[in-house]
């Protein structure tokens, strides 16, 4: 059984913290679903201040729903649509303070108001995107892309 607390202090102990128990549960595990379905648990329950966190995976060149906690979302997102398919498409990271004023948003959820996306890139591969939502208007800072870019680092490398 895992059991982690994570009550970081301040955003880089806590994402430090984040990435130590990530590290952690995808070591040796080569089931790429599996270690998505724990890193998404794992974000869901240790972020504050989020509704929405999973994965949606590249298959043929359009984003496929993968491991998520939250409410049931949108199963296919094509390249260039809403803030994951923007970052699918650009290959980079999409921080959004408002949702509702981004061109195209997909409303998966309205109680989302802000989110964080990271494009997970291996040798080249855009494999999916990371999508991390928030019912709270600019909740993601710089900070929190520096961390969420290190939780993707470890993810990409794992699935």
């Amino acid at each position: 059984m895992y059991d982690f607390k994570i009550d970081g202090v301040d955003k880089p102990t806590l994402y430090g913290d984040l990435a130590s128990a990530l590290s952690g549960l995808v070591e040796g595990e080569p089931d790429g679903i599996a270690n998505m379905a724990n890193a998404a648990a794992l974000i869901w329950e240790s972020l504050p201040d989020i509704n929405w966190v999973g994965f949606y995976r590249n298959v043929g060149g359009e984003l496929v729903l993968g491991p998520f906690q939250g409410r049931p979302a949108c199963i296919r997102i094509p390249f260039g649509q809403g803030v994951c398919g923007a970052a699918a498409e650009t290959r980079l990271v999409q921080r959004v303070e408002d949702v509702h004023a981004f061109p195209g948003h997909i409303a998966c959820d309205s109680a989302s108001n802000s989110e964080i996306v990271v494009p997970l890139v291996r040798d080249g591969e855009l494999l999916g995107v990371l999508d991390i939502d928030s019912p709270k208007h600019g909740r993601f800072d710089a900070e929190d892309e520096a961390g969420v870019l290190r939780l993707a680092d470890i993810i990409t490398r794992a699935i």
